[in-house]
């Protein structure tokens, strides 16, 4: 019995899957931190140039586990090492960021080509059958699954009759800002998750319990840190008008914009823990890089930013229910 499960990571929205073989055992996903507790190996294209993985594929290749197996399909033009992974059955397909639901990855960055996207669209995921589900890596909706028959006339840049040249035009146009934690989320990317230095997780920090991300980043829950609020300073690093829109603020909050952060790190207490704060838990993340490289240690990013806190009812300033 094929075992499979989509997993999320609201702070980024980024989806990863596990597959399994439930009779013999083995599955089928990939991450330094998993390598490390569990003695997994770590696949990835060998177009990536990525460092630490066990096994670099080719387009063609199969990664078995169990009984099943998932074929290798490359599928570049997000970035060169893009792949997408498809069942053995092909009813079903991982296409990471090359294809996403009724949109795809950007093409403006990391050796991205709008040309090479089409063809790998066209080409290696709309030759799949219609009732193929499609599972991508990101969706910032919440939406979970699509289809081949419906990305190939719903998609509004690579479905229906789009050429490539009217693909081309739509993403040289799109004008869309730096990526939130991209200066995270790439050389981490590049050693497969690998932490600098020892090759050993960091230490779990005494000062509260936080969980590591695979983005190198360590979180603390809302309710943790509201039992500890006295002990930690919080710095919400939303902008100005944020403070005191609908979500609110947490009580004894500093703010301080995270595009000032690092010209007033100076003015927090070295001597106590940080806590990172905006409303959803992306730009908090790439605060707590900021932060370390400024020489704080102890840091941690708030998971789910204000989102999650009003979710979890923990009391607030200034907000409107």
């Amino acid at each position: 019995m094929l075992v499979f499960r989509q997993l999320f990571d609201p702070t980024s929205s980024t989806y990863t899957y596990l597959l399994g073989d439930a009779a013999r055992g083995d599955a089928v996903t990939a991450a330094w931190q998993l390598k490390r507790r569990c003695g997994s190996q770590i696949a990835l294209a060998a177009a990536s140039g990525a460092a630490n993985a066990d096994r670099l594929l080719q387009p063609g290749d199969r990664v078995a586990f169990g009984d099943r197996f998932i074929e290798v399909r490359a599928t570049p033009g997000h970035t060169n090492g893009c792949l997408t992974y498809v069942l053995d059955d092909r009813s079903m397909a991982f296409t990471g960021d090359a294809l996403l639901i009724r949109g795809c990855g950007r093409t403006d960055f990391q050796q991205g080509s709008a040309a090479a996207l089409y063809r790998s669209v066209h080409e290696q995921i709309f030759t799949l059958p219609d009732a193929c589900l499609l599972y991508p890596a990101h969706d910032y909706r919440g939406i979970t699954v699509t289809t081949v028959g419906e990305e190939r006339r719903f998609n509004p840049r690579l479905g229906g009759d789009a050429s490539e040249a009217d693909f081309r035009g739509y993403m040289e146009h799109l004008g869309l800002p730096h990526p939130k934690l991209i200066d995270v989320a790439v050389p981490a990317n590049l050693k497969c998750g690998r932490p600098e230095g020892d090759a050993a997780l960091p230490a779990q920090p005494a000062w509260a319990p936080l969980t590591y991300t695979f983005a190198g980043v360590w979180e603390i829950e809302p309710a943790t840190l509201e039992e500890r609020r006295d002990e930690v300073q919080i710095v919400d690093v939303r902008e100005a008008h944020e403070f005191d829109d609908v979500l609110g603020a947490i009580a004894g909050a500093r703010r301080i914009p995270l595009s000032q952060l690092a010209a007033r790190a100076a003015t927090l207490d070295r001597a106590r823990p940080v806590v990172t704060v905006c409303r959803a838990g992306a730009r908090s993340a790439h605060a707590t890089v900021l932060l370390r490289k400024a020489g704080f240690d102890a840091v941690a990013n708030l998971a789910g930013g204000m989102l999650r806190w009003r979710a979890q009812g923990l009391p607030v300033d200034h907000g409107h229910d």
